[in-house]
């Protein structure tokens, strides 16, 4: 039997029970990937990550309760937040080397976390049959695509007041669909919402990787590089966002919510 220490913080936030929960597990070599997979869906959270130290910081991998993911952000923003606070990294900035992104930096700025990630600008296209009706009748001004659908609505009570049919988001062809609105507040840039029920993830509370589309749409709309956005989930999320060229910079701050073992 192996023990594997196992961490979850709530990341995005500074409130206990707010944010997006991420599990965090450091380990010193990989695991089995179906050994990953079985905690991932064990654990029944929008993702887990799994760290491995190397010389230059740490390998990192992330797993829904579907499937490895190539990107996510909050799960990052937590597992640098668990090396800071819980495992006595030292320095202020952390190294994560992904398969799919490329090297992800996090640096520490007080009580916040800022995460550089590759900005991926999204296309207009038509949209695909029954992705509008999915997310309910109000049209949207806009349909773009990245790796995700990406829908731009009027206003933020157009954001609040989508009711989807996740079967039918289910069977869309990428791993989730971002619906987003300006902010009604004038100190809110953008506001947003992810679904993602093909990868398990019926709404994801508060979502890095969908702020790779989000930043570089909304500096491109508002003629602005830093910008103020929230996530619109029953668990709210807020992000201190920047465009920087080819990268985008995501703000934010977490908590830790347990941390224990797993006996596998």
């Amino acid at each position: 039997m192996t023990t594997i220490p196992i961490y979850q913080a709530d990341a995005f936030t500074n409130q206990l029970f707010g944010g997006n929960p991420a599990a965090v597990c450091p380990l010193k070599e990989w695991l089995p990937d179906e050994t990953m997979q079985k905690i991932a869906i064990e654990n029944n959270l929008a993702e887990t990550a799994f760290l491995v130290k190397n010389e230059t910081g740490y390998k990192l991998r992330w797993f829904t309760p579907e499937y490895e993911i190539d990107l996510c952000g909050h799960a990052t923003l937590a597992s640098a937040h668990i090396l800071f606070t819980q495992l006595g990294y030292e320095g202020d900035t952390i190294h994560f080397e992904t398969v799919k992104a490329g090297t992800l930096t996090v640096t520490k700025n007080g009580d916040k976390y800022s995460m550089d990630f590759p900005s991926r600008p999204a296309i207009h296209i038509e949209p695909p049959i029954g992705l509008i009706e999915a997310l309910g009748e109000k049209q949207p001004l806009e349909v773009l695509r990245s790796r995700d659908y990406f829908l731009v609505y009027e206003s933020e009570k157009d954001i609040r007041d989508i009711s989807p049919d996740f079967y039918a988001l289910s069977k869309m062809d990428t791993v989730g669909v971002i619906v987003t609105a300006p902010g009604d507040d004038k100190d809110v840039d953008f506001v947003s919402r992810f679904f993602a029920p093909g990868a398990g993830i019926a709404e994801d509370p508060v979502t890095g990787s969908a702020h790779c589309n989000l930043i570089p749409y909304w500096a491109d709309k508002l003629g602005k590089t830093q910008l103020h956005a929230f996530q619109l989930s029953s668990r709210k999320g807020e992000l201190w966002c920047e465009l920087r060229g080819e990268r985008v910079i995501m703000s934010g701050k977490a908590v830790t919510y347990l941390k224990g073992e797993i006996f596998v």
